[in-house]
């Protein structure tokens, strides 16, 4: 599989070249090229077929061009000691958590594949290459865990001050770990703006081999499309009618990685999200992308700090504009009917749901006529784990999940007692330490 930029379809790259260097010259982000059909392959897929399995077969298939099957299954196998939980919650209607995992978070299936792929190219390549994300916490924890023990990645974190959470001391680089967590004297929007500076510089990003980790990198996205497949072994069995994902669609990460599954081998007959600033419905009831509205060429260059996959989207969907009418179905939802939804979900179903999972289960019921039309099934999905949102399940049902230890863990406030900085040139200043 190759890659191209959503904004020149003439630049064409190798998967490994797409992870390294993640952010075209052009400002636009990589997508695949094309697809190829694997419909086949999943009819042979059931409830026993772990995740690895799932991963390291369609990593194979993704990568077979760059790497020999071992490779590809060793890199997606070693990232997943974990794996997503299906369960039927009634008639036709299943949930999908993301959340089993190291964190408590959906992030650690895309983190913990991309450690694990550039892990195995540097190797190849004998190089190295450096992390550079801005985080108040999740991705922060994620990535330390991911690459403890790696040889050839760094992670270099920029947290608002007195943000720092669920690092060790053993994380640190000064402790001979892989992690540079740098507090900034300043809001998360200031640590986004010192990313966005440094990576504005060629030969900085060249110098120290940046990266990132969050899903502006193909290499974090690719493997959210595993979770479609890995439902469907689970769910083929128990319906014969349409099936639905239900899901908040966030920087719709998980959205265009659903619909990457479905052009490559999954039978769906559609994605339904509330509403958000930028995908709205039209006078007719159909979707609309309000960024269509603006000419590519007129657009801001991809911001490498905190990513939008909205361009993504919109790339699946720019050949043929009336299937975006027919498999991603908008519902306007309100605070609350959020609310109402939380607790619904616990009444009937006795599931904790955070304030996302509540939203998506608010836009389920607001789409029940084009559910029941042919008793199509419904998966929930459902991102991170409900001890994460706390308040707001406390608001709803008077009651709240018990945090586990995972999770308050990599939630744990730390202190670094180092200097704030205020600066990009203090953070690149620091990042000439790092023995990469």
């Amino acid at each position: 599989m190759k890659f191209i930029s959503t904004r020149n379809s003439g630049n064409i790259v190798s998967f490994e070249k797409a992870v390294l260097n993640c952010i075209p010259e052009d400002g636009g982000l990589y997508v695949p090229e094309d697809f190829e059909d694997k419909r086949r392959w999943i009819l042979y897929t059931d409830e026993n077929t772990t995740f690895s399995s799932i991963a390291g077969a369609l990593t194979s298939a993704f990568l077979k061009d760059e790497f020999s099957p071992i490779i590809c299954e060793t890199m997606a196998t070693k990232a997943f000691s974990f794996e997503p939980k299906f369960k039927k919650l009634g008639e036709r209607f299943f949930s999908l958590e993301l959340f089993n995992t190291p964190t408590g978070s959906h992030k650690d299936f895309g983190i913990f594949f991309l450690v694990n792929c550039l892990e195995t190219i540097l190797t190849l390549k004998n190089q190295t290459a450096v992390f550079l994300d801005a985080t108040i916490g999740e991705l922060g924890a994620s990535l330390a865990r991911a690459i403890r023990g790696k040889k050839r990645l760094k992670g270099v974190l920029l947290y608002p001050k007195g943000m720092v959470r669920g690092l060790s001391e053993t994380d640190y680089v000064w402790n001979g770990g892989n992690i540079l967590p740098i507090e900034v004297d300043g809001t998360e929007k200031d640590c986004h703006n010192i990313v966005r500076k440094i990576f504005s510089s060629k030969s900085l990003v060249e110098d120290f081999r940046l990266t990132v980790a969050n899903t502006a990198n193909i290499g974090r996205l690719i493997p959210q499309s595993f979770f479609y497949p890995f439902a469907f072994s689970r769910l083929k069995k128990q319906t014969s009618g349409d099936i639905f994902y239900a899901l908040a669609p966030g920087n719709y990460s998980n959205l265009v990685a659903g619909l990457y599954s479905w052009k490559v081998y999954l039978p769906l007959s559609g994605f339904i999200i509330p509403v958000t600033d930028e995908i709205k419905l039209d006078f007719h009831g159909n979707c609309q992308i309000m960024d269509s509205i603006v000419s590519l060429t007129e657009r801001e260059k991809v911001d490498p700090a905190s990513p939008s996959n909205l361009e993504r989207l919109e790339d699946i969907f720019r050949t043929d504009s009336l299937m975006l009418k027919n498999f991603v179905f908008p519902s306007d939802v309100s605070e609350s009917s959020a609310v109402s939804a939380c607790q619904e979900l616990f009444s009937k179903y006795g599931v904790y749901a955070d304030k996302n999972t509540s939203a998506a289960y608010a836009a389920l019921r607001e789409k029940k006529e084009l559910i029941d039309e042919d008793e199509a099934s419904v998966v929930l999905v459902m991102r991170d784990h409900p001890a994460l949102s706390h308040d707001f399940i406390k608001h709803c049902l008077g009651e709240s999940p018990d945090v586990p230890d995972f999770v308050s863990s990599a939630m744990k406030p730390v202190e670094l007692g180092k200097k704030f900085v205020t600066s990009a040139d203090e953070v690149v200043s620091l990042m000439k330490g790092l023995s990469v």
